[in-house]
């Protein structure tokens, strides 16, 4: 009996409703009758790019574990040359020690702010926050006051506040938080300038974002409650284009620098944003570029004195 042969017939391409030509094929069946498949270019090329990314699955892999290997190379190297592998950002627990310094931030303006101001308060108090939480010596942080709308935009948009550790969160005015005695107040109108950090002290940073609005406003706050003021000493060691008044944050970080450097000028440099234009101050009270300014007068007139005197 003759054997039986199906072949294959290739049909003409035929474009689809999409516009996809599919060749057809002739294959047999379970029934043994021939049966037409059609696949289109889209769902080849689909196929094609589906085979490739399995076949490739083990390379990927491989180059995950190489990249992997290498970074713990570089960090085994960074130890054997005495480099610090943690940052200031990821300080391992037992090297922090905490300050007995307390610092309060005085929500009690926020009737006299515009909802966008609150909402940029709101930022600085996060920063402060997350820069107490990874510094060297945090200080005991306490917000007071808070209500109004800076609470409504808190509760809004970052509901885990409730949830934050290390922190003091009060309704009430600080002045019915800690004694009267203690506290000091932050403010750049004050005449006194702030020395030294008292680890007996609360110091209390005025928690208002109002562009100038309310010039004075804290220090008179705090002649009206007959409490401490003073200033922080920036004027001693850096001159600047702008206003000395700074955001909260700013005076949060820079109490945190002092208390882990023990220099304000360092300090001051390290936290100061460079759109202030801080400039360091000698001793004598000239700024550098001042000095260098006289340096390069005092240069210019020696060199017409000798040429004067060469003539």
């Amino acid at each position: 009996m003759a054997a039986e042969s199906v072949t294959s017939e290739a049909l003409p391409q035929q474009e689809n409703d999409n516009g996809d030509s599919k060749s057809s094929q002739k294959t047999v069946g379970s029934n043994g009758e021939a049966e037409n498949q059609s696949v289109s270019k889209r769902q080849r090329k689909k196929q094609q790019k589906q085979q490739k990314w399995e076949e490739e699955r083990e390379l990927r892999k491989q180059k995950r574990k190489d990249k992997k290997q290498q970074r713990r190379r570089e960090r085994h190297s960074q130890e054997e040359e005495g480099g610090e592998v943690q940052s200031s950002r990821k300080r391992l627990r037992r090297d922090v020690t905490p300050s007995a310094l307390r610092l309060l931030l005085d929500c009690s303006f926020d009737s006299l702010m515009l909802s966008k101001d609150v909402g940029k308060l709101h930022k600085q108090i996060q920063r402060c926050y997350a820069e107490n939480r990874r510094a060297l010596h945090p200080v005991q942080l306490y917000l007071t006051s808070l209500g109004g709308q800076l609470k409504q935009i808190m509760d809004e948009k970052d509901k885990g506040w409730v949830n934050w550790k290390e922190i003091t969160i009060k309704s009430e005015h600080y002045k019915d938080v800690v004694a009267k005695e203690e506290l000091v107040y932050l403010t750049s109108d004050s005449p006194n300038i702030l020395e030294e950090m008292d680890p007996t002290k609360a110091y209390v940073i005025g928690g208002l974002v109002d562009h100038n609005h309310h010039k004075g406003i804290t220090f008179e706050k705090a002649k009206e409650l007959g409490i401490d003021h003073a200033q922080l000493p920036l004027s001693s060691f850096v001159k600047m284009n702008s206003r000395k008044v700074l955001a909260v944050n700013h005076v949060c970080e820079i109490i945190l620098a002092y208390l882990e450097k023990g220099s304000w000028k360092e300090a001051f440099f390290t936290v100061l944003p460079q759109r202030k234009g801080a400039v360091a101050v000698d001793k004598d009270g000239a700024d550098h570029q001042e000095k260098e300014a006289e340096d390069s007068d005092s240069d210019s007139e020696t060199q017409q004195h000798t040429e004067k005197a060469q003539t």
